[in-house]
Order: structure tokens, then C-alpha cells, then sequence
């Protein structure tokens, strides 16, 4: 058997001291997250932070820096995660866009409210982006190289 892990986007936007998050469903429990969602194939990994973004909250961001590449293995299932974390700008609310059917609605939590509940979260991914960024991780958009796309 191939092993193939899953990539991976997540949306960090931060306003106030509060970052925009969504409330999903995921096997019949309702958890926390960065928009986040998979890479599609073709498809860059700006474009995917872009559209999951637009899906999951109807907010149209500019990604401006990467604050980290995590690797990480979900216990349960034994599958293995690829994360590219964006910071991102908001640029526009698209009010009375439908969201992906999952997401239950979306917020603005501060860094405390979501620590505050570690069993909600969708994953530690959540959290440890949030503090890698609040740390001033920062790397520039150049780091990611799309080469050979169609």
C-alpha cells in the first residue's frame, strides 16, 4: 500500500486579536478550525487557501506570508496531514454567500477562547498555528514553487 498523506491549506486572519475560525461538523461532533480544507489537484496552494477561504466563511482573502509547515498524524485513523498555513488579509465579506455544508457558521475567537477548549478543535494544528503566528513566524510567499501545473 502507497502511503499518501493529505495536503493541506488553513486561513490565519487576525483582526482585533481575534482570529476568523469556523464550526464544522466532523463525524457528528461540532469542532473548531481555521478555514482550512485540501489541495485539489492542479491546483496551487495560494488558489486553495483562497477558495477554502471564500467556501467555508464567504470572505475573499490576500495571502501575504506563510507561518508554517506542519506535519501531523491523526491518532485515530492513522492518516498523516500536510498543513501550509497562510496569514492572510481579509479583502472583502461576501454576505449571503452560501458556505460549505459542514460549516455550521463562522467567527472571531480570540487565542484564549479557543484554548480554553482543547476538545473542540478540530485539531492541535489549530492552536500551534495560532501561537506559531502570535510568535511572529513569517515567511515570505516565495518559499512555494509551483512547477509544472496545467
Amino acid at each position: 500500500m502507497t502511503w499518501k498523506p493529505h495536503v493541506t491549506v488553513a486561513a490565519l486572519i487576525e483582526t482585533d486579536d481575534r482570529f476568523l475560525m469556523v464550526e464544522e461538523a466532523v463525524e457528528d461532533q461540532m469542532v473548531y478550525n481555521q478555514p482550512a480544507g485540501h489541495l485539489e489537484d492542479g491546483e496551487e496552494l495560494l488558489q486553495a487557501v483562497i477558495r477554502e477561504t471564500l467556501e467555508e466563511t464567504a470572505w475573499k482573502v490576500e495571502p501575504r506570508a506563510i507561518s508554517g509547515i506542519y506535519r501531523w498524524r491523526h491518532e485515530a485513523s492513522g492518516s498523516t496531514f500536510i498543513r501550509f498555513a497562510f496569514i492572510c488579509q481579509p479583502v472583502e465579506e461576501h454576505a449571503g454567500r452560501s458556505l460549505d455544508p459542514d460549516i455550521e457558521r463562522c467567527l472571531w475567537m480570540s487565542r484564549d477562547e479557543l484554548a480554553r477548549m482543547p476538545g473542540s478543535l478540530r485539531s492541535p494544528l489549530v492552536l500551534r498555528c495560532i501561537d506559531d503566528y502570535l510568535a511572529g513566524n513569517s515567511y515570505p510567499l516565495s518559499l512555494i514553487n509551483d512547477i509544472g501545473l496545467v
